[in-house]
Formats: structure tokens, sequence, C-alpha cells
């Protein structure tokens, strides 16, 4: 079976401009984390996929790695010394190290699991535990961006049906497009990745990832994650809330486009498709 989605994270300079921007957009923005390596975060939550926008708290210091260890803290810190919008993929798992291994079989990485912990809050304010488990791939045709799969060990403390009601009517990730230069030579890793063949559209390759996420794989300039695609219940509504934020957007094949200059490095459209 094609692997799920379980979030993007959305690396910036300065974390509350950033999440000022995804109200502004419409989104319900969650309470302020901080991991314990120092970065900083805040969620926006779907019905089983959010979207983690992060920044480097106030003195961070990348902590150092053991060998095999990956360094999520070191892989912000490298992508905002260079850009800002997506900068990690992230699938969800039942089994971290099961995947883990998988990843080391079929030649995607050889890295330790990671395990961690946090404080969350509650939209009502109510603090709880939360605890995860990633298990890291790597390839050479996407050097900036990193990949990874989660497997949440307190997801009744993590989920909130009141935190996945947003403005906008934002329903969930629709999509989400990486670019290549040679698409062909990132095509073996994310089929693999997705554990989803690749099907051949135009001049590049769409995946069909389970609950109905499609990902792209097209021509472009750079390796990198390009374009997030968020469902809304209605287009128009979801106007009517860009206007009046005053975000500049811009209206093609039915849907509501935003360049990445005027979000943070995030290009972003919204369908109802």
């Amino acid at each position: 079976m094609p692997r799920a989605l379980d979030h993007i994270v959305i690396p910036s300079h300065d974390l509350d401009a950033q999440a000022d921007l995804f109200r502004r957009l419409g989104f319900q923005v969650g309470a302020r984390n901080r991991h314990p390596w120092g970065t900083e975060n805040h969620i926006v939550q779907f019905d089983g996929a959010f979207l983690e926008l992060i920044a480097l708290g106030e003195g961070f210091v990348a902590p150092e790695t053991a060998p095999k260890e990956f360094s999520f803290a070191g892989a912000v810190a490298s992508f905002l010394s260079h850009d800002e919008g997506m900068a990690m993929l992230v699938m969800r798992s039942d089994d971290a190290e099961a995947d883990r291994r998988e990843f080391v079989r079929t030649g995607l990485g050889d890295f330790s699991r990671f395990y961690f912990r946090r404080e969350g809050r509650r939209p009502n304010g109510e603090v709880v535990t939360v605890a995860f488990s990633l298990a890291f791939a790597a390839s050479p045709a996407f050097p900036s961006t990193s990949f990874f799969v989660c497997q949440q060990h307190h997801p009744e403390n993590f989920w909130s049906r009141a935190a996945q009601l947003h403005p906008n009517g934002a329903l969930g990730v629709a999509g989400l497009r990486l670019a290549h230069p040679r698409p062909e030579e990132g095509l073996e890793f994310l089929a693999k990745f997705f554990a989803a063949p690749a099907d051949r559209k135009g001049a590049g390759y769409v995946f069909g990832l389970d609950e109905g996420v499609i990902g792209e794989l097209r021509e472009g300039p750079a390796p990198s994650l390009t374009l997030l695609e968020i469902r809304v219940a209605d287009l128009r509504a979801a106007e009517r809330r860009l206007a009046q934020e005053g975000v500049a957007f811009s209206k093609r094949d039915g849907r509501l486009e935003i360049a990445a200059g005027d979000a943070m490095g995030l290009e972003l459209a919204f369908t109802t498709s």
C-alpha cells in the first residue's frame, strides 16, 4: 500500500511572522512549542496530517550527532542558511523501526531511529505529552530536502478535532510537487519512499499516495519541494478570506495560487479537487 502523508516541515527565519501569515491565509495555528534541541514550531492540523511551521529558537546551536544519527535540527538550520519554504517531507508510520530496517534493506538510508518527546498544548490550553519515533531516508538527487517517516506514540494527545477547524475551510493536503532538473534521477527513490509506483504525466510523473494525496515530480531548475496544494470546502470562501487579509493571489485553472515571494518561500495553492 502507498504510504500516507504525515506532515510537511516548513522552516522560516521569523516564526511569529510565519504564524501570522498562516492565520491571515485562514488557517488555525496551534500554540508555540519548543523541541529539546532548540527549534520551535507551530502546528497547522488537518484530519490525519499537518503542517509544521518551524524556526530556530533564540540562542540555537545545532547539537552534535553520533555516527548514523540524522540531525533534524542541523537539517533545519542548513536549509535556512539558503532558503525558506518546504524542507522536509514526512510520511506516516505504524512502526518506525521496521521502516528504518526497510530503508537500510532498499538502500534509502542507514540512520538510527530517532525518538523524542515534548509538551504539547490542546486548543483549550491543556498541557499534554506527545512523543514520536522517526526513521530517515536520503537521496543524493535531493540534497536540500529531508525525508523521513513518523510514528506517533500518544496520538490521542496530539490529534484534536477542534484544532482542525479552519476559517478558510481547509480540509487537508490535496497534493505536493517536487522538482528536479532531470526528474528521472529522483524517480526510483521517491517510488520506494512513497511505496507507490510512478505514472507518467506529460514531462513528469505522479504518485498516488494513500488517502487521496497526489505527489508530483516535475522538471525544475533545482531539486526541491516546490508546491503545496490545500483542499478547501469552498473556493470562493477561501478567496474572500485572502482578499480580506490583503494576501496577494492569482486565479488559474480553478485554483487560487500564492507565489513563494508572498508566502515566505512557500508556493501555495488552494483547490477543491
